[in-house]
């Protein structure tokens, strides 16, 4: 499947378990915070040594997936979410510190 097939079928299955009608935008957030919690964990374990990319792989596509339901529960696509944070950031001005880009102010 492309992303966009993905996508609609992220949507769909949120549908059939009732994520859309029986969530809210905060319960959902509070998800993707969960599924952002578990890969800070992958990546400090792989950074620990341990082989990871699984975990890391599963936790991206999981994080994906609550920010594509939480869009659609806000009337909003990923696709118009992510053009206008690029548009922002794309003329954004800063430097890289400890690895860590930091804006201009």
């Amino acid at each position: 499947m492309d992303y966009f097939e993905l996508e609609a079928a992220v949507e769909s299955w949120a549908e059939e378990k009732g994520i859309l009608d029986h969530s809210n935008p905060l319960k959902q957030a509070l998800k993707t915070q969960e599924e952002l919690s578990e890969l800070m964990e992958a990546i400090i374990d792989e950074q620990g040594g341990e082989n990871r990319t699984d975990e890391i792989e599963d936790a991206i596509g999981d994080i994906m997936v609550t920010m594509i339901i939480q869009a659609k529960m806000q009337g909003m696509t990923i696709e118009k979410c992510l053009e206008r944070a690029y548009n922002v950031i794309s003329k954004r001005t800063g430097k890289m510190v400890n690895g860590k880009f930091e804006k201009d102010a």
